[in-house]
């Protein structure tokens, strides 16, 4: 969680990194890390002041980069992963410490920003232009025309705490590799371990000011989203956040992922023991703080009661307990008031006739998984996104009536279905409104190889290796005259 700085405390300074630390500012915070309630550091808010001097350096860095080869472009990728392969036991480290992530999701995810810039350089290397049938008019004939990606110059990427090093690297690289020179302001929890990769970047030969960490909360994303020279933003966080930051940058390119209340559904033909064990592990692992972690599960009324059986079975073969356990599945929520939060919701949906099958249990910033029955669709459980690990089971009595509960959301990110029906499935593919679905995984399963973003207020553009390469870049057509 994250105090105002009421006195001058001996607790170090976590500064912006723009290939070298800026001086200490003087308004900040202090983050206190969710394991144990020790304060971490006094992160600094670099404000409008931070950002100028980023977008200074960021610029600079952009006149030199911006025409490098495409082979130059591979091999930073290609340093940045061996750096992260290199350092991966420390930073994962990093992120239980600041996250409370459990220690084996963290080093799977060390791993897996490794592989994104692998993959990047791939698909980089496959990129291809267009030659435009220009001639297809008589005003044509004689002319020749061609598209080609180029970079829109400095770029922002604004990350959240949960994914301290995935989320950072998915703007990181495809900007890089477009060209870009990128300005990123991550989630106070995530700030110590983006700024730990800036600068093994740095030391690993990536140019100064080409990948820059600014420090800070609102005020400081507020104002690089505004700075008029940041040209395209990237943002990942929940949708309220989004949408404001959207107003303060005005009219330039804005991607967002944004909220989500991931709808998972359980057909009676489903493999029910199958289905119960992958939707317990995408609602409750990591504590439940992801976009696609299942939370409202929508069940065949004939299969209710075998599928909760089993739910809540699944649900309690999770081990509870500290981040640094390399046996946890289920650690501390970021802090004390995200529980609190969490904790909050559930006892609103209570109230309105809610009860609980599984009811959590509270230490601290540990919340232990929680399943609760007949919610009403009033409750917040309901309307709003838990990012907790709490998830809902709600019957129904036909497809029909399994995909108005499902798109009963303003949310549309990432769905599941579970079913051995190959019609039904393409049902759902059709008329289920989210950006991505899978059918017969859980909904927190994700690949970083496809198209990932969401539908109505879950966002706007794509992730994904080469679609979020083709989001950090802008299609420029050349026509000659021969």
């Amino acid at each position: 969680m994250q105090t105002e700085v009421a006195s001058m405390t001996q607790i170090p300074d976590i500064n912006s990194f723009i290939g070298e630390e800026l001086p200490a500012g003087e308004g900040g915070f202090e983050w206190v890390r969710p394991q144990d309630g020790k304060t971490v550091g006094r992160i600094v808010e670099a404000g409008a002041a931070g950002v100028d001097a980023a977008v200074m350096a960021a610029k600079a860095a952009f006149q030199a980069h911006r025409l490098s080869p495409t082979h130059k472009r591979i091999a930073l990728l290609k340093t940045g992963a061996a750096v992260l392969i290199k350092h991966a036991e420390e930073l994962a480290l990093l992120i239980s410490e600041d996250v409370g992530k459990p220690i084996k999701a963290a080093r799977f995810e060390a791993r897996r920003g490794a592989e994104f810039l692998e993959a990047t350089a791939s698909a980089l290397s496959q990129l291809a232009s267009e030659v435009l049938p220009v001639d297809i008019t008589q005003a044509g004939e004689g002319h020749f025309g061609f598209t080609r990606r180029h970079p829109y110059g400095v770029v922002a990427g604004v990350t959240p705490f949960n994914a301290p090093i995935n989320l950072l690297i998915q703007k990181v690289a495809p900007a890089v590799a477009a060209g870009n020179a990128i300005i990123t302001k991550p989630a106070p929890a995530a700030m110590r371990t983006s700024l730990r990769v800036a600068k093994l970047f740095q030391e690993a030969g990536w140019p100064k000011g080409l990948f820059t960490v600014l420090t800070g909360d609102k005020a400081t994303a507020t104002a690089l989203v505004k700075h008029p020279d940041v040209r395209m933003i990237s943002f990942t966080g929940g949708t309220a956040g989004g949408d404001a930051l959207a107003r303060a940058a005005g009219a330039k390119k804005f991607v967002a992922e944004l909220g989500s209340n991931a709808a998972n559904i359980v057909l009676a033909d489903a493999d029910i023991a199958d289905a119960a064990k992958r939707i317990a592990s995408a609602a409750f692992e990591a504590s439940g703080q992801q976009c696609i972690s299942a939370q409202r599960v929508l069940v065949d009324s004939k299969v209710l009661n075998a599928f909760v059986e089993k739910f809540v079975e699944a649900a309690k073969g999770l081990k509870v307990g500290r981040a640094d356990d390399p046996a946890t599945d289920v650690g501390p929520m970021v802090s004390s008031a995200s529980a609190d939060r969490v904790v909050g919701m559930c006892e609103d949906a209570i109230k309105r006739g809610a009860r609980y099958v599984l009811e959590p249990k509270r230490d601290g910033a540990i919340l232990s998984p929680g399943i609760l029955v007949e919610v009403p669709q009033p409750a917040r459980l309901w309307q709003e996104e838990v990012f907790g690990p709490i998830a809902i089971v709600t019957p129904f009595d036909d497809v029909d009536h399994a995909l108005r509960l499902a798109n009963d959301s303003p949310f549309g990110l990432q769905g599941a279905v579970f079913t051995r029906d190959l019609r039904s499935a393409f049902r759902f593919s059709n008329e289920f409104d989210v950006g991505s679905l899978w059918v017969n995984e859980a909904s927190r399963f994700r690949l970083d190889l496809y198209p990932f973003g969401g539908m109505k207020t879950s966002g706007v553009g794509r992730e994904g290796v080469r679609y979020a390469i083709e989001e950090f870049s802008q299609i420029k057509f050349t026509g000659i005259r021969y």
